[in-house]
Formats: structure tokens, C-alpha cells, sequence
């Protein structure tokens, strides 16, 4: 489960990243999202909460494009699954 949750949130994070629709900052940030959670030294659910927190501060850019913002909810909404799963 929580490895389909992770590919959810990798593959999101990716078209991100991909898109050139997307400020240049905010792809910066989940590239780093994404190394963060992918370096298996620490527990995914703090990776993941500090990845909720990193994207909570990003969808109050004013900037960011409303497609972006929706995507940037659905990957907090993944995440916390991340944060409760044992």
C-alpha cells in the first residue's frame, strides 16, 4: 500500500517537474521533494510530513499556476496517508 502511495506521489511530482507550464521555482522544489523522499536513510513519515510542509508554503504562492495548486493538494493529500500508514 504505502509503495503505491510513493509511486503516486513520485509520478505526480514528475509532471511537475516535466512541465514547462510550471514556474521554475516550484519545479526546483519538488525535484527536492522528490530526492528527499526517495533517500532511504530516514523514515517516509517524516519524509513525508516535511514534504506536506514544504508544499503547504508552495500553494500559497499567488503565482502558481491553479492546475499546479490542484496537483500540489492531491500529492498533500497522498503524503498524509504516508504519515499514518505503520
Amino acid at each position: 500500500m504505502a509503495e503505491d502511495v510513493l509511486k503516486a506521489v513520485l509520478d505526480t511530482l514528475d509532471r511537475i517537474i516535466q512541465d514547462d507550464s510550471v514556474p521554475r521555482n516550484v519545479r526546483k522544489v519538488a525535484n527536492e521533494i522528490k530526492s528527499d523522499l526517495l533517500n532511504e536513510k530516514e523514515n517516509i513519515a517524516v519524509k513525508a510530513a516535511t514534504a506536506i510542509s514544504t508544499l503547504e508554503d508552495l500553494s500559497s504562492d499567488p503565482n502558481l499556476p491553479m492546475h499546479v495548486r490542484t496537483l500540489i493538494w492531491n500529492l498533500s493529500s497522498l503524503l498524509e496517508k504516508l504519515t499514518v500508514e505503520k
